[in-house]
């Protein structure tokens, strides 16, 4: 995709806190440093690349799995995820949902998404 995506909230967000609650969710693993890492989650034996951390934590998604796991991961952070253009991407009931002004996109129902795996989006 190469559209970038962060995770951001109202307090700013420390390494060791990020770690201390990566290190409590299933099927997440931060790798690195508190100046350069790496956030990856597991899907059966493979772990995939969901975002760097630099000070700060942001992906760039190429599937609506990477989405989700972002999303995951900012609600467990209790914040939530902004596009480039600002556009908000979170859950809400159970479903990975992109809100922009007054329209909203459903990606589907979490458990769902991450079940299928990290199916790469077509070009």
């Amino acid at each position: 995709m190469g559209y970038e995506l962060r995770v951001e909230r109202a307090a700013p967000l420390a390494y060791a806190e990020l770690a201390s609650v990566i290190s409590a969710g299933a099927g997440f693993e931060l790798r690195g440093t508190q100046e350069a890492g790496e956030l990856v989650a597991w899907h059966g034996d493979s772990a995939h690349h969901i975002a760097t951390w630099s000070g700060r934590l942001a992906g760039r998604p190429g599937s609506d799995w990477q989405v989700a796991q972002l999303a995951r991961v900012a609600d467990m952070l209790g914040g939530w995820l902004v596009g480039e253009d600002g556009e908000t991407y979170g859950l809400r009931n159970g479903v990975v949902e992109q809100v922009n002004g007054s329209a909203t996109y459903e990606f589907g129902k979490l458990e769902e998404i991450v079940a299928a795996g990290p199916t790469e989006w077509s070009t």
